[in-house]
């Protein structure tokens, strides 16, 4: 009587489970899909208006560049660029970090497909239990994806590995940055030395006590500007990953740039900023996650099979048939967790608003780079002009005070004080200079053009 109580069992049993398949083989869950950006900025950034154009003045028109460091024509620093890039441990940290998280969505893709083990076993007379059994076990197991927790989980991997790629490529644009700002700061101190020397030149050339007194001051200004191209090369040095010798050279000459770069729309800046797109990245996997915590609350399903083949050395199996051949399926429908699967659906809903407040951050950020990169560079250039308009006519003030001092109307002293002027305002028309190629530096960093040719 308990047997044909056991058999009933069974049958029912397999006949719900074949027919909860039949079921999720027609209605398999269709995955719903994050936000699209649109959706996503309006939801992140309700009350931000992007305007139709870039408020700060004298920004080009046009696509953003592509390849903002053939601008500056400058083949030492490209070089730079490409020696960091290739060998600069953090971006290589950062390319591991891309790599794993690739594997991981390749891993999470897995369980999608069968499981296939065998177990094989041989025996003798000699064996350790004595039994001699020999045989093999081929089983293969397979959870039908119902309800789409394998693939939610598979996309929330996948996105997270698309967010660490565009990490990885807002990685490489800034170290491609650093490199040109610092090969500009280390090309400014060494023609801020030229202009120190210069001017120390003046005092022990001539001799006048108030020269002479400034040299002192002039010499440790000099000082300190040698300590600082000494560092600005270190610096270059160790963001190519070299050992940092302080022995780079650069060139002689700042490098030239046009005046004007196309800076795009603001509407275009979320979709092409890589770190935009990687906190985008972001908030998909947390939808993701969200649903796949979701689908873990609901039954699963798995289909087992089985070849096996058995015999024995030492006695007969009998009443068997060799090899066996067995099929069968699994219903899993959580009961009682205590309210952790729950749970689980919560933490995963506030990590996506945490993911999407994240984005406003980023977005709100790029704007606002985008916007004081593009101000300070406007600002540098015009100063710019202010100082070498500053040069010119203290230039020809010397020139004057000259003519009068070869005539006698005037003595050396103020021909100093003319010269001094004149290497004080050229320093810092050598510092504007670099300013504003840094700056520029600054706004192609901040519009998210790429610093090399994309094909």
């Amino acid at each position: 009587m308990a047997r044909v109580f056991d058999r009933s069992v069974a049958s029912l049993a397999t006949r719900l489970v074949v027919a909860v398949v039949a079921a999720a083989l027609t209605t398999s869950c269709i995955l719903k899909k994050p936000p699209e950006a649109a959706e996503l900025k309006a939801t992140a950034m309700p009350s931000v208006t992007v305007p139709p154009q870039w408020t700060a003045a004298g920004a080009g028109t046009g696509a953003v560049s592509s390849n903002w460091l053939a601008g500056f024509k400058d083949e030492q620093l490209t070089a730079l660029v490409v020696e960091a890039i290739a060998h600069n441990p953090n971006l290589q940290i950062g390319a591991a970090r891309m790599e794993q998280a690739q594997l991981y969505a390749k891993l999470a893709g897995a369980k999608l497909y069968p499981s296939v083990d065998l177990l094989a076993r041989g025996g003798g007379k000699l064996s350790g239990d004595g039994s001699g059994l020999q045989g093999a076990v081929l089983t293969a197991n397979w959870e039908i994806d119902l309800w789409g927790r394998v693939r939610y989980g598979r996309a929330a991997a996948g996105a997270d590995a698309a967010s660490t790629a565009a990490d990885y490529e807002y990685a490489r644009q800034s170290l491609a940055a650093q490199v040109a700002k610092a090969y500009f700061l280390a090309t400014e101190a060494s023609l801020q030395a030229e202009v120190a020397r210069r001017t120390i030149g003046v005092g022990n050339d001539e001799d006048v006590f108030v020269a002479r007194a400034s040299v002192g001051g002039y010499r440790d200004a000099l000082r300190g500007i040698e300590l600082a191209l000494e560092q600005a090369r270190r610096a270059l040095e160790l963001l190519a990953g070299r050992y940092p010798a302080a022995t780079t050279t650069v060139n002689a000459q700042l490098p030239g740039q046009t005046d004007a770069i196309p800076a795009g729309l603001p509407s275009e800046l979320l979709e092409r900023r890589p770190d935009v797109i990687a906190a985008e990245r972001r908030v998909a996997a947390a939808f993701n996650r969200i649903h796949e915590a979701k689908a873990a609350r609901l039954p699963s399903i798995s289909l087992t099979t089985g070849l096996s083949t058995i015999s024995s050395s030492l006695f007969v199996l009998k009443d068997r048939d060799n090899p066996t051949w067995n099929f069968g399926g699994n219903l899993l429908m959580p009961i009682f967790r205590g309210g952790a699967l729950k749970t689980q659906v919560e933490i995963r809903t506030a990590e996506q608003k945490q993911a999407v407040a994240a984005y406003a951050d980023v977005g709100l950020r790029a704007f606002g780079e985008v916007e004081a990169a593009l101000s300070a560079e406007i600002a540098a250039r015009e100063r710019e002009k202010i100082l070498a308009g500053t040069v010119s006519d203290n230039e020809r003030a010397l020139d004057i005070v000259r003519t009068q001092f070869k005539v006698g109307s005037t003595d050396l002293r103020f021909v100093n004080q003319r010269q001094l002027a004149l290497s004080s305002v050229q320093s810092a028309l050598v510092r504007m200079q670099a300013e504003q190629r840094v700056q520029r530096v600054n706004l192609h960093l901040a519009l998210g053009g790429s610093f090399e040719q994309k094909n």
